[in-house]
Order: structure tokens, then C-alpha cells, then sequence
């Protein structure tokens, strides 16, 4: 495809896990297919290196390298080839240039991506016709101020985890809403989640699933040693505070998307708000969430009531 004099070349970032031969394969497909489009598939440096090296040819002029050829703001969009967890990878690349992400299920639910594998080419095309719409998922901003005061700021995409780093011992937390006290106890740790993230780690510590339409953040105290330790639906612009409370031998862990760690010293206290800055997920199908739901989970519906 010839480009139009004076539009500037597209870029378009490719991830996925280069570990496993399909994922080599199904980005190398999708890499030529790009190119024969007339856009200029960008990689991963490193990743450059694993894709081509495994093959022993050289990297074509018609792939770029990012960070060395170009910059993540250069890309008009993420592509992602894997599983949920490659797609926050690409998710955080994403995040500073403000650039959407479309994921494609290599993986076994996930629930992030927007196409199966089986669909590649016709999400390709989509892609290269630019038939994908943009939705904006709302993120969390995650503050730790321990007890010196010093300050660390995150965020999150699907959720946030404080997790007792000692198997021995529960941790003793605090929990406050919009800076009022609500209840302390004992645990294993406490989740702060998204919508996106609330069919996660939400959905498997027994949280409510919340369609994302729905603006809102979610605490769920896992195995909590308390009567009232139910998940909590607070709205969007609310403040969700965790004070991990100080004790003889105890440690705390929080965990960012279950990729980033940060260690959280006694009497440390985690606050989740909504971030100002949001995440932007690629759509090319625009199906109800619910069948996404029974898609995903595999839940039975056929038959109930003589429907379909």
C-alpha cells in the first residue's frame, strides 16, 4: 500500500510473550501482514532481538525498534498477542503516551483482550482500516505514606493488593472510607479493584463483578477474621484507605496489576483514588458485557426458559 504524499508513516507497537514458539509465530504474521499495509510494525528492543534471533535472519528494515527508532508516542496503537498478563505489560508501555491498547487472547480467559486468536486476520484488517473504537477504563491511583512520612505514588489498571509477606501471621489492618473510620481486623490482606479488574483476583476473593460502564471502585478484605468484612462499592471520587497496623513481627506486601511490588512497613497506610489519568482499551466489537461474562466463564444458559 503506497502512503498518500505527506501523512506520516503509522506505527504500530506489537507485545507479546516471545518465550513460547506460537506467540513467535502469530507476531511474525502479524508483523508482515502490517507491512504490507504500508505500516511500520514497531517492537520491543529486546524483544527485536529474541524475535529475530530465534529465526537467524536479520531484523528487516520494515520493523522498528522501540526506544531506539522511535518512542511509544510515535505508536498509533498497542497490538498485545497473549494472555492478561501480557496485555497489562502492554497496558504500562501504553500508559505515559496516553495510547490505546487491543489485546488478542493467546492465553487461557483473558479477559482483557478483545479478539480470540482464531479471529487474528479480521482484527488485523480492522486495525489497518482503522474500523476500532477507543473506551477509557477508569485506573487507580495507589499513595503509600509510611510512618516517617515519606511518600511513594502507583497505579492500577485492574487492582491493587496488600498481601501479609509472612504465611505465619495475619496482618492487622484499618479500613477508612472518604476519612472516616470503618472497621479494623485481622487478614490475609485487602484488595482495592477496579471495574476492568473486578473479574479478577475481585472476582476470585468473592468480590462483586462490576460492569465497566459502571464508575466506581471496590474493596474486598480477603479471609478476613472479622462478622463484618464484606466487599465494599464506593463511588468513583471516594477515598479508600488501608492503615496497616504496627506489631512485633509482621510484614506487608502491595502488588500493583501482580506485577509491580512495593514493601510496606509496619504502620504504613495505602490510599486508593480514582487516577486523572485513565486507560484506553481498543474495541472492534462493541457486544454487551454480559455475553462477554458467559463467553469467558464458559456459564451455562442454554436451555433456561426455552431460550437460546
Amino acid at each position: 500500500m503506497t502512503r498518500p504524499a505527506g501523512e506520516s508513516a503509522r506505527r504500530i507497537l506489537v507485545v507479546s510473550h516471545f518465550a513460547r514458539q506460537e506467540a513467535i509465530d502469530t507476531s511474525l504474521g502479524v508483523i508482515e501482514h502490517l507491512a504490507q499495509a504500508g505500516i511500520v510494525p514497531v517492537v520491543e528492543a529486546h524483544s527485536a532481538t529474541e524475535l529475530y534471533s530465534e529465526l537467524d535472519v536479520a531484523l528487516p528494515h520494515t520493523v522498528e525498534r522501540l526506544g531506539e527508532d522511535c518512542g511509544i508516542a510515535d505508536c498509533e496503537l498497542v497490538v498485545v498477542l497473549g494472555g492478561d498478563g501480557t496485555i497489562l505489560r502492554g497496558v504500562e508501555l501504553a500508559r505515559t503516551a496516553d495510547v490505546p491498547v487491543l489485546g488478542v487472547n493467546l492465553g487461557h480467559v483473558g479477559f482483557l483482550a478483545e479478539s480470540e486468536k482464531e479471529a487474528l486476520p479480521s482484527v488485523v484488517e480492522g486495525i489497518i482500516a482503522r474500523q476500532y473504537e477507543v473506551e477509557e477504563r477508569l485506573a487507580l491511583q495507589i499513595d503509600v505514606v509510611d510512618a516517617a512520612g515519606e511518600h511513594r505514588s502507583e497505579w492500577a489498571l485492574n487492582d491493587a493488593a496488600i498481601e501479609k509477606g509472612n504465611r505465619e501471621r495475619m496482618l492487622d489492618v484499618m479500613i477508612w472510607v472518604d476519612g472516616e473510620p470503618l472497621s479494623s481486623f485481622g487478614c490475609d490482606g485487602v484488595l482495592f479493584s477496579t471495574p476492568t479488574g473486578s473479574t479478577a483476583y475481585c472476582f476470585s476473593a468473592g468480590g462483586p463483578v462490576v460492569w465497566p460502564q459502571v464508575e466506581a471502585m471496590v474493596l474486598v478484605p480477603v479471609s478476613a477474621h472479622a462478622l463484618f468484612a464484606k466487599p465494599l462499592v464506593v463511588a468513583p471520587d471516594s477515598k479508600l484507605e488501608v492503615e496497616v497496623q504496627p506489631r512485633d513481627a509482621g510484614d506487608a506486601v502491595l502488588w500493583l496489576d501482580g506485577r509491580r511490588s512495593v514493601e510496606l512497613p509496619d504502620g504504613a497506610r495505602v490510599t486508593a483514588t480514582r487516577s486523572p489519568q485513565s486507560v484506553k482499551l481498543a474495541r472492534l466489537h462493541q457486544s454487551p458485557f454480559t455475553k462477554r461474562l458467559v463467553d469467558k466463564f464458559q456459564l451455562p444458559v442454554v436451555g433456561w426458559r426455552g431460550r437460546a
